[in-house]
């Protein structure tokens, strides 16, 4: 097959840990074509998108891969499309998703489909699943996110569009910074935010239950925070620990599975904290090499696998 990968910077991923890379060192090793380009590689003329894309080698030593001659490409060229841009989910990358839903419409086999990403925001996509989910709020309103304070007395607020456990906080109807936090998190009102119950089990762990193609790997990557910390992302500094999925896991993510299939999500990483879904990650879910690296089970392996069922 020939794929294309859209990531971010080439130097800036980690070759021995990067999610996107595990998975193109295991389509290397297949034999099949791989091509890279940067989000700003995708373009409109007229009505045709096109992009500029390199092929790309992976190399011993320091310098771990090598690049072809950037050329102007149709989408349609190429077997899939792997959009693997992290967020944030700014502007930049809404227009992302309109161009490659153009390229769509053109031939272009797209993972995931950019128009359920756009559809699916990460935080909010848990209200498509409420049996799954702790309580929880979404306003830019401080009256009303004292209110849900006051009832749950320990809760956890986060950002729309953020990633790696950046701009979340804890609060307790004791921290004396309440007032500026949520100040600082909804921009003075301005800014929806979202608003969770606390979940004491996540001392044990915020668990990663990676699907592809609407199954889930048996393997969750729980990611538990360091001493002194409420996020356990990885980015935050947690530790990240596979254990097999609990029956709990298993029946959120099943359940799920099947409506992510509908939607062509192809590759979606579900956080749950104890027995409940908090994010529905589905622009570039990581957490493969922890997991191949701890258990028998081999992520990128599967991945590849079901790429090749639904291309061939």
């Amino acid at each position: 097959m020939k794929l294309l990968f859209i990531l971010d910077p080439l130097a800036s991923l980690k070759n021995y840990k990067d999610t996107s890379l595990a998975i193109m060192h295991e389509a290397a090793a297949r034999e099949h074509a791989l091509y890279v380009c940067e989000q700003h590689d995708v373009f409109l003329r007229n009505e045709i998108v096109k992009i500029k894309a390199a092929e790309f080698n992976f190399c011993e030593g320091e310098n771990w891969y090598q690049l072809g001659e950037n050329k102007e490409v149709l989408p349609k060229d190429f077997d899939a499309i792997l959009m693997r841009k992290d967020p944030p989910f700014d502007n930049e990358y809404l227009y992302s998703t309109y161009l490659l839903e153009l390229a769509v419409n053109q031939g272009a086999r797209i993972i995931n489909n950019p128009s359920t990403v756009r559809s699916w925001n990460e935080k909010l996509s848990v209200a498509k699943f409420p049996q799954f989910a702790p309580e929880f709020l979404v306003t830019c309103n401080n009256d009303l996110i004292r209110e849900f304070l006051a009832k749950h007395k320990d809760i956890v607020v986060k950002p729309l569009d953020g990633m790696g456990g950046s701009g979340v906080f804890r609060l307790s109807q004791v921290d004396p910074n309440i007032g500026v936090i949520l100040e600082t998190s909804t921009n003075f009102g301005t800014q929806t935010i979202m608003a969770q119950r606390y979940l004491p089990q996540i001392l044990q762990g915020d668990k990663r239950i990676i699907v592809i193609n609407g199954e889930p790997l048996p393997y969750s990557l729980a990611r538990i925070p360091k001493a002194g910390e409420t996020r356990g992302n990885l980015a935050a500094g947690g530790t990240g620990i596979a254990q097999p999925l609990t029956t709990r896991d298993l029946e959120i993510a099943t359940t799920i599975g099947k409506t992510l299939k509908k939607e062509d999500l192809f590759l979606v990483g579900l956080d749950v904290i104890g027995e409940y879904l908090t994010e529905i990650n589905i622009t570039s879910p990581t957490g493969m090499v922890e997991i191949a690296a701890q258990t028998p089970c081999k992520p990128a392996q599967v991945f590849m696998q079901a790429l090749e069922g639904i291309c061939n």
